[in-house]
């Protein structure tokens, strides 16, 4: 993604106006804060024993009054840790490893704790079934050639995951969350 982006960067004359780094967020300098900061798809991986720590550098990584939009996939229930079925499983051992999935009122809970104020939230669940069932249909159309640039397991555990997780909101055992929030100033 990050080779993809500095060819876009370059492609679009932007260089030396746009930086992609690559980079552990642990690692980012506190000295020089951002006015606005995007998490996609990244709190789901950071888990629950390291979700206040999570919280807290962000907050230290943006200047007063600043903006966080964060935005990741929640649980769809308070009290079910894991996906029945076996589908947590198989997501853990296939996809997605050391990711876990957090009810919404638990994010939002540690994001106060942290100092942030939400001041909107969104779920967009269902738009996200819609896209995962796309995702599976274009895997579907372009099975040969996916079977060309992966192994047949792969291919395997993908076709599963994408129709399986489109289900799974659908049903809302999942969903798809996004907090503005801010740092008071």
């Amino acid at each position: 993604q990050q080779a993809h982006m500095q060819r876009q960067i370059e492609a679009r004359g932007l260089t030396g106006r746009v930086r992609v780094e690559l980079r552990d967020y642990r690692d980012l300098p506190e000295q020089e804060p951002f006015d606005k900061i995007a998490s996609i798809g990244m709190f789901e991986h950071v888990g629950r024993a390291k979700l206040p720590a999570y919280f807290a550098k962000l907050h230290r990584l943006l200047v007063p009054g600043g903006l966080l939009m964060n935005h990741g996939i929640t649980a769809g229930g308070t009290r079910n840790s894991q996906l029945g079925a076996g589908i947590g499983e198989f997501i853990e051992r296939y996809i997605f490893p050391g990711g876990e999935l957090l009810h919404l009122s638990h994010v939002l809970a540690t994001m106060a704790e942290a100092g942030w104020e939400a001041v909107d939230v969104e779920n967009l669940r269902p738009h996200y079934a819609r896209t995962l069932w796309a995702w599976s249909d274009a895997l579907e159309a372009q099975l040969p050639e996916a079977r060309r640039l992966t192994t047949e397991a792969v291919v395997r555990a993908y076709r599963l995951y994408l129709a399986g997780s489109a289900t799974a909101f659908e049903r809302g055992w999942m969903a798809l969350h996004q907090v503005l929030a801010t740092k008071p100033s």
